[in-house]
């Protein structure tokens, strides 16, 4: 089955929000959240289950993450998130900030993505995340 443009874009941004949220090396239930928060609004359109995927999606972040080679995962994704440059930028910035504070590597992550990966694509207000939400006393 061939996919659509539409289809490896939704693939590539749910492994981006994976990695970034493991990068870190914390993964904290607030970021999961984040990721199912965005998993739900994707319209999928493939024989695998957007579950699977994920899965799969995980495994592979984790496994890139441990070898070293985090930076050129997310670089190999880069042409699929080219689609919507905007949206994978505003999807990288949620789920950075979600958990009220970004990591060095985090910040790595999105300085690559918005200043050379998608660059070019990018809305000029896209270029730069705001501030990571203030964690709140539970």
């Amino acid at each position: 089955m061939q996919l659509s443009s539409v289809q490896k874009f939704n693939q590539a941004l749910i492994q981006m929000a994976v990695l970034l949220y493991q990068v870190d090396r914390k993964v904290t239930l607030t970021e999961q959240d984040a990721l199912d928060d965005v998993i739900s609004k994707i319209e999928w359109n493939s024989p695998i289950s957007i579950e699977a995927f994920k899965t799969e999606a995980i495994f592979l972040a984790r496994q890139s993450i441990d070898v070293g080679e985090g930076l050129n995962f997310l670089k190999a994704m880069a042409a699929d998130l080219l689609y919507d440059a905007d949206k994978a930028a505003e999807v990288a910035c949620f789920i950075t900030g979600v958990d009220g504070d970004r990591s060095e590597e985090e910040v790595e992550y999105l300085h690559l993505l918005t200043h050379k990966l998608l660059a070019k694509a990018l809305s000029p207000d896209k270029k730069e995340c705001p501030e990571a939400e203030p964690k709140t006393a539970a």
